[in-house]
């Protein structure tokens, strides 16, 4: 006999059926949820991290973000494994660029331990003058636009935490920080 599509071939639970009592908080029904989609949340993290223990972690924190959000399921938008694994690919993006960001941040430090540059007060200068045009070409965008640009690039939120902050949908927050980058390379002047 055929597995029904979103039920496991292995266990023939399916994650459909396992969905509203997981968002009604029913442990049981969580952890029969968490054998039949973890190991591909895994897969999805292992593929884009490219290392186990990261993986692994991002596994456990969707999963977890799965149990805490299961009531916001929507069936009308995809199954619950499409779900499940667009949380674990978001997740483990966001976990790449952190590491990124990591990394910069280590190497920033490590060339400022080879001597500072011989005219620290012109860097300085030119430092504040930049951010004196940020700020004035923040105040041109709308104020929608400069809320999620600033949450997102001030406030070091994802995508997902600022439309939740500013309870806007994930498309909408992406097309005002799209729109607003936009405006502020026009008014910085910076090259396309």
């Amino acid at each position: 006999m055929a597995t029904p599509p979103g039920a496991d071939a292995a266990t023939g639970l399916d994650a459909e059926a396992l969905m509203p009592a997981v968002a009604r908080g029913d442990q049981q029904a969580f952890a029969a949820l968490y054998d039949v989609v973890s190991g591909a949340v895994h897969g999805v993290a292992r593929a884009v991290l490219r290392d186990p223990d990261h993986a692994a972690e991002v596994t456990q924190e969707v999963m977890l973000e799965v149990w805490r959000t299961a009531a916001r399921y929507d069936r009308a938008q995809g199954s619950v494994r499409t779900w499940v694994l667009t949380l674990a690919h978001r997740r483990a993006v966001d976990r790449v660029r952190a590491v990124q960001a990591q990394r910069d941040r280590d190497q920033r430090v490590l060339d400022g331990e080879h001597g500072r540059p011989f005219d620290v007060v012109s860097e300085e200068v030119e430092d504040a003058m930049e951010r004196t045009r940020v700020r004035g070409c923040l105040g041109t965008l709308t104020e929608t636009q400069r809320d999620a640009v600033v949450l997102a690039y001030y406030g070091g939120r994802t995508y997902r935490e600022v439309a939740e902050e500013l309870g806007a949908a994930l498309p909408t927050v992406k097309s005002r920080i799209r729109d607003g980058l936009l405006r502020l390379r026009d008014c910085l002047g910076v090259a396309a």
